[in-house]
C-alpha cells in the first residue's frame, strides 16, 4: 500500500529502463498468458487517462482492495464504461490547511491508540505521500487599497479601510534614482502624488517594484500586519502542523506565506513521473480542493475529493469512481493571429459546457494542442467546475518537456520521465501516423474559429468582432440613441475637427481614442497578454510607429510581478516609448481614476459633439464611466489596446487599412508587428517561468521568520492540552481492539432526527460562522471564550467537541418532529425538544443508540469529511434512508456507520412509521454485499431493508468500524 504492492500477481512484467538498468517499473504492455494475447493492442486504444488508472490498478493489485477484475475492467474501458466502479490508487495527496487539519489530528489520536493498545506508535505515518499546504486560506483584516497615479488626478481618497486600518506608517528606505526617461516622482518614501505609497501586497522574497524606477521597494505594511494577525490568531493550528512535519514521514508541510494549494501543487509539487527507491511509476494526485485539476495541464492525472476521501487515501485505501466515460476534445486548425490566450481558453470553455462533459474525463488531443501553452493548458484544466467534467486531461508531450526544463527539471531526469512514459505509452507525440485512441465521443472545435472580440461600446455584454469594430461603430452612429446607438446625423457622421497641442496640430472625428489603458486585473492575469502588449509594443517602436500625445496611455499592472516579467523580459522601455508607463497597482481608468484629458481635447469633443473613444483592457465600459466626455467606451485585450492607441482611432480594419506609417514612409499593418503565439511561448518559458519557479523553489527552501522561530515539541506523541479550543483528540478510537469482531445488533435505537427528501451535506456538516445561541459556542462561552473569539467552524475543524456540537446546526435543517427549520430535535425519554448535539448527549449516557431516518437523496452536495465524522461521534450507528448520494454513503460506511435503504416502493409514510418507536436491527456474521435484513420496533412492526455494503471491502471496513479503526489495526 505504499507505492506498490508486494503481493501483486503483475509481478512478473516489472523491468528495467532500457538504459537506465538501475531504473523499474511495470511495463503493462508485456503482460503475458491467453487472457492479455489482445492487451498490447487494446492499450493503444485506451484513452491516455484511462492507461494511467490502468497501471495504478495493475502496479497496486493486491487481491483486496485491488483486485486483477478491476485491471481487466479498466482495460475493458470500452464496453465497461458508467457500468463497473473501479479502485484508484493516486500517487500522492494534497491537503489544504482546512482539511489538512482534522486529517492530522486524527493521525495525531492514532499513534495514541496505537500506544494504548500495546502498539509501536511510530509506524503510524501516512501510507501515501502527502503534501499539505498551510496558508491557502487567508483571512483579511487590514487592506489599503492605493492608486498610483503621478499626480493622481482622479482624486478621492485612495485608502479605503475594510475591518481595521493600521495606526503605522511604512518607511521604506530612500533608493537613488536611475534617472530614467519620464520620471513622475520620487523613490524616496513612496508618497507619489495623492497616493499613500503604499504597493500592493506581494508575498515574501518577492521584489515589490517601485513603478516608475523598478527599484525594490521594502514589503508593504499591509502584508506584514495581515501576516502578524494570521500567525497570532492560528498560533496553536501551526505549531501542530509544524510538530507534524518533524514527527510524521512521507508528509511534507508547505510553510505559511508560500502560496495556495492547487497553485504550489503546480509550480512545485508535481512530480510527473514518481521514482521511489529507483521505481518509476505515473504522478497522479487527489485533493481537497476543487482546482486540484490544474495539474492535468501537465500529464498528472488528479481531481479534487472529500476529505474521508484523501484521509482514507492517506491510509493507504484506494478512492472508488465510476469507471467514467472520456470525451475526446479535438484540437484542429490554427487561432486567429490576433486571438490572444484568453480568448482561446475562454472559448474552448464555453464549448466545452455546451457539450455536457459533467461527470466525465474529458481529453484533449488533435494538431491544436501544440499550440497551447502550459499556461493555457492548466487554465482550461483548472475551469472544470465551470463545465463539470471530473478533469480535463492533456498527455505529456513535447511541450510538457520544454515547459518542466524551465522550471527546474535537470537534464537527466527529464530524460528518464521521457524514456519511461514512451516506453508505458503515456507520451503523446503529434508527429508520428500512430492511431489516436478510441473515445466515448470525440468534440472537434477549430481553433481557426475562435476569433477575439472586443466589448462595447456602452456594455461589457455586447461584444464584437474585432474584423466587424470599424462597420460595427459605423452601425452605433447610425442607430438611435439607446444600449449602442449614439444618433449622429448622416451629413456630421465624417466630421473633423482641427486641434492644437503641443504645437501641432491634430484633427478629431468620430472614433478617434483619447483614452488607452492596459490593465492587468482580474480578466488579464495570464502572463502571455500582457507579455502580447509589450511584444506588440517593442515591435511598433522598432519599426518606427508612435501614439499621439493626447491620447492618455497608461499601464496599471495587477501587481509587481507584472511589472517584474515585462522588465525582466526587456518589454517595458518599448512600452514607456509609446506612453504606456506603468502610474500604479489598483483599480483606475475602469472605475474613472483617469486623468483629465487635455483642455484643447475636451473643448474639440465638445465643439464637435465628437464620439470619442477609450479603450481599456478593464471589466467595466459603461458609458460616461471612464470619463464624461467620451461616450464610446470598449473592452479590449492589452496587446489590442495598444493597437488602437497607435492607430488613432476605432474606425479601422486592421486587414486592409495600415496602423500607421513607420521609417521611411513604409506603411505598417497590425499583422506586421503583432506577436506570434511562438514568440510569446519562447518569451514566456524563457524570461517569465524560469524566473518565477526559481523564486518559489527558493521561498520553499528558505521558509519565512515566523515559521523558522515557529517553536513546537518533536515528541512521538503530540502533548494534547487540555485547554485548546483549537487542537483536540477525538475519540474515533476509543474502543481500538486487535481483533474485528462480527456486527454487533443494534438494539433498542431511538430515531435522532426525521428528515425529509434531499437532506444536503450543508444541512449536516459544521460550516461557516458558529451562531451565538448554537451547542458550539455554549461549549466555547465555557471555555471563557468572547463571541469575538469563536472563529468559524472550518478554523476549529481540528477540535472534534466543536465540530460535533456544530452537526445538523444549520438553521435549515427540517426535522418532522419539530415541524419548522431550526437545529434541534426531541429526546424522547424525557420529551424535551433540545438541540440536536445535546439530545444526542442525553442518548449517549442513557446508553441508547440513535440511528436517522431519511427520505430520498440522504446526502446530497460537495463531499465533506465532518458529514460523516459528525454523526459518528453523536452515536449515530445507522441512516435508514430511501436513497443516498452516493459519495455520501461510501463515507458512512468509511467511518463505520450502516447505510441501510429501504425496499423500492416503501418508505416510513407507506410502513406506517412516526419515527418515535424503538428500532432493533440484526447484522448476520455473514455479512454480505446488499443483503436483506430485517428490522423490528418497539410497536410490533417488523420491515425488511438493504444494507447497501457493496463490496467485500466495505464489508470488511465496516466490521472493524471504519476505515480508521481498520488501518489503526494494522499497526498493531
Amino acid at each position: 500500500i505504499f507505492f506498490f504492492s508486494a503481493g501483486s500477481p503483475y509481478q512478473p512484467v516489472i523491468e528495467t529502463l532500457g538504459s537506465y538498468p538501475q531504473k523499474k517499473f511495470y511495463n503493462v504492455s508485456k503482460l503475458g498468458g491467453a487472457k492479455y494475447v489482445l492487451l498490447c493492442s487494446t492499450l493503444d486504444t485506451l484513452p491516455y487517462s484511462i492507461r494511467v488508472l490502468f497501471e495504478s490498478s495493475v502496479r497496486n493489485c493486491d487481491g483486496f482492495l485491488v483486485k486483477e477484475t478491476d485491471a481487466m475492467n479498466i482495460l475493458d474501458w470500452k464496453t465497461k464504461q458508467n457500468n463497473v466502479e473501479v479502485p484508484f490508487c493516486p500517487a500522492r495527496v494534497v491537503l489544504q490547511d482546512f482539511t489538512g487539519i482534522p486529517a492530522m489530528v486524527d493521525f495525531a489520536a492514532m499513534r495514541e491508540a496505537v500506544r494504548n493498545a500495546g502498539g509501536d506508535p511510530m509506524r503510524v505515518n501516512p501510507a501515501c505521500p502527502t503534501d499539505l499546504t498551510v496558508d491557502h486560506s487567508l483571512q483579511i483584516d487590514y487592506i489599503k487599497c492605493a492608486i498610483q497615479n503621478a499626480p493622481n488626478p482622479g482624486g478621492g481618497d485612495s485608502q479605503k479601510p475594510m475591518a481595521k486600518l493600521s495606526p503605522l506608517r511604512a518607511q521604506p528606505r530612500k533608493l537613488p534614482c536611475r534617472g530614467q526617461t519620464g520620471c513622475k516622482g520620487p523613490c524616496g518614501t513612496g508618497d507619489v502624488g495623492r497616493g499613500t505609497g503604499q504597493f500592493p501586497a506581494q508575498i515574501e522574497n518577492t521584489p515589490i517594484l517601485c513603478p516608475f524606477h523598478l527599484q525594490p521597494l521594502p514589503e508593504p505594511e499591509t502584508v506584514l500586519k495581515n501576516q502578524e494577525m494570521e500567525f497570532g490568531r492560528n498560533r496553536e493550528r501551526l505549531q501542530f502542523f509544524k510538530w507534524s512535519s518533524k514527527v510524521f514521514k512521507n508528509i511534507s508541510i508547505i510553510p505559511p506565506e508560500t502560496g495556495m494549494a492547487h497553485q504550489v501543487n503546480l509550480e512545485y509539487l508535481s512530480r510527473v513521473v514518481f521514482e521511489v527507491k529507483d521505481f518509476l511509476y505515473p504522478d497522479s494526485v487527489v485533493g481537497t480542493d476543487s482546482h486540484t485539476t490544474m495539474v492535468n495541464g501537465l500529464g498528472i492525472l488528479g481531481w479534487g475529493v472529500g476529505g474521508i476521501e484523501t484521509e482514507a487515501v492517506m491510509l493507504g485505501m484506494p478512492v472508488t469512481l465510476a469507471l467514467p466515460e472520456v470525451v475526446g476534445c479535438e484540437l484542429t486548425g490554427t487561432a486567429s493571429s490576433l486571438a490572444t490566450a484568453i480568448d482561446v481558453v475562454l472559448s474552448i470553455t464555453k464549448q466545452l459546457r455546451q457539450a455536457d462533459v459533467a461527470g466525465k474525463f474529458v481529453e484533449f488531443f488533435g494538431s491544436g494542442v501544440s499550440q497551447l501553452s502550459i499556461a493555457d493548458r492548466t487554465t482550461i484544466a483548472n475551469m472544470c467546475p465551470e463545465y463539470g467534467a471530473i478533469l480535463s486531461f492533456f498527455p505529456v508531450d513535447n511541450v510538457t518537456l520544454k515547459h518542466l526544463k524551465h522550471t527546474g527539471f535537470d537534464k537527466a531526469k527529464l530524460e528518464v520521465m521521457e524514456a519511461y512514459l514512451k516506453a508505458v505509452k503515456l507520451f503523446r507525440n503529434y508527429e508520428s501516423s500512430s492511431r489516436e485512441p478510441e473515445y466515448s465521443q470525440v468534440i472537434q472545435i477549430n481553433l481557426s474559429s475562435i476569433i477575439p472580440y472586443v466589448s462595447g461600446p456602452k456594455r461589457s455584454q455586447d461584444r464584437v468582432a474585432v474584423t466587424n469594430m470599424k462597420s460595427d461603430f459605423q452601425a452605433c452612429l447610425n442607430e438611435k440613441f439607446g444600449v449602442k446607438g449614439f444618433q449622429i446625423a448622416a451629413e456630421k457622421q465624417n466630421d473633423i475637427i482641427p486641434v492644437h497641442y503641443e504645437g501641432n496640430e491634430y484633427k478629431l472625428s468620430h472614433g478617434s481614442v483619447v483614452i488607452a489603458a492596459v490593465i492587468s486585473c482580474t480578466n488579464n492575469c495570464n502572463p502571455s497578454v500582457m507579455l502580447a502588449a509589450g511584444l506588440l509594443a517593442k515591435k511598433a517602436v522598432e519599426a518606427g510607429l508612435v501614439v499621439k500625445p493626447y491620447i492618455r496611455t497608461s499601464l496599471s499592472p495587477g501587481s509587481g510581478m507584472v511589472t517584474h516579467y515585462l522588465s525582466s523580459s526587456g518589454v517595458l522601455p518599448y512600452l514607456s516609448k509609446l506612453g504606456f508607463e506603468v502610474v500604479g497597482y489598483g483599480c483606475s481608468t475602469c472605475v474613472g481614476n483617469t486623468a483629465p484629458l487635455p483642455e484643447a481635447i475636451r473643448n474639440a469633443i465638445k465643439q464637435g459633439d465628437i464620439i470619442a473613444c477609450g479603450v481599456l483592457s478593464g471589466t467595466k465600459n459603461f458609458e460616461g464611466r471612464v470619463c464624461d466626455c467620451v461616450r464610446a467606451n470598449y473592452l479590449a485585450s492589452p496587446p489590442l489596446v495598444v493597437a488602437y492607441a497607435i492607430a488613432g482611432t476605432v474606425r479601422i480594419d486592421f486587414e486592409t487599412e495600415p496602423l500607421g506609417t513607420g521609417f521611411n514612409g513604409k506603411s505598417i499593418y497590425l499583422r506586421d508587428i503583432w506577436p506570434t503565439r511562438s514568440e510569446l511561448h519562447g518569451v514566456e518559458e524563457e524570461c517569465v517561468i524560469s524566473s518565477m519557479f526559481k523564486e518559489l523553489k527558493e521561498k520553499m527552501e528558505k521558509g519565512n521568520k515566523r515559521w523558522n522561530l515557529l517553536e513546537a515539541p518533536e515528541s512521538t506523541l503530540f502533548p494534547w492540552d487540555l485547554k485548546s479550543t483549537y487542537i483536540r483528540c477525538p475519540s474515533f478510537f476509543d474502543k481500538l481492539a486487535k481483533e474485528a469482531v462480527s456486527p454487533q445488533p443494534i438494539q433498542n435505537a431511538h430515531v435522532l432526527l426525521y428528515l425529509g427528501d434531499s437532506v444536503t451535506t450543508d444541512h449536516i456538516s459544521p460550516a461557516g460562522s458558529i451562531a451565538r445561541s448554537s451547542a458550539a459556542a455554549k461549549y466555547l462561552t465555557s471555555k471563557g471564550l468572547t463571541p469575538r473569539e469563536f472563529n468559524s467552524y472550518g478554523a476549529r475543524r481540528g477540535n472534534d467537541a466543536v465540530m460535533t456540537r456544530g452537526t445538523f446546526a444549520n438553521i435549515k435543517l427540517l426535522n418532522k418532529f419539530v415541524g419548522k427549520p431550526a437545529p434541534k430535535t426531541i429526546h424522547f425519554p424525557s420529551g424535551q425538544t433540545l438541540d440536536v448535539f445535546e439530545a444526542a448527549e442525553l442518548y449517549q449516557k442513557e446508553g441508547i443508540p440513535v440511528i436517522i431516518l431519511a427520505g430520498k437523496k440522504y446526502g446530497l452536495g460537495g463531499s465533506r469529511d465532518w458529514t460523516a465524522k459528525g454523526p459518528y461521534l453523536l452515536g449515530v450507528k445507522a441512516v435508514l434512508a430511501e436513497s443516498y448520494e452516493k459519495v455520501h454513503k461510501s463515507q458512512l460506511v468509511g467511518i463505520g456507520i450502516a447505510p441501510l435503504q429501504f425496499l423500492p416502493g416503501e418508505n416510513p409514510s407507506t410502513l406506517g412509521l412516526t419515527g418515535r418507536e424503538q428500532f432493533s436491527i440484526l447484522f448476520p456474521p455473514d455479512l454480505s454485499p446488499g443483503m436483506t435484513l430485517d428490522i423490528k420496533t418497539s410497536t410490533g412492526k417488523a420491515f425488511s431493508v438493504i444494507a447497501l455494503f457493496e463490496n467485500d471491502v466495505e464489508i470488511t471496513l465496516y466490521k472493524y468500524g471504519g476505515s480508521l479503526n481498520f488501518v489503526a489495526r494494522r499497526f498493531l
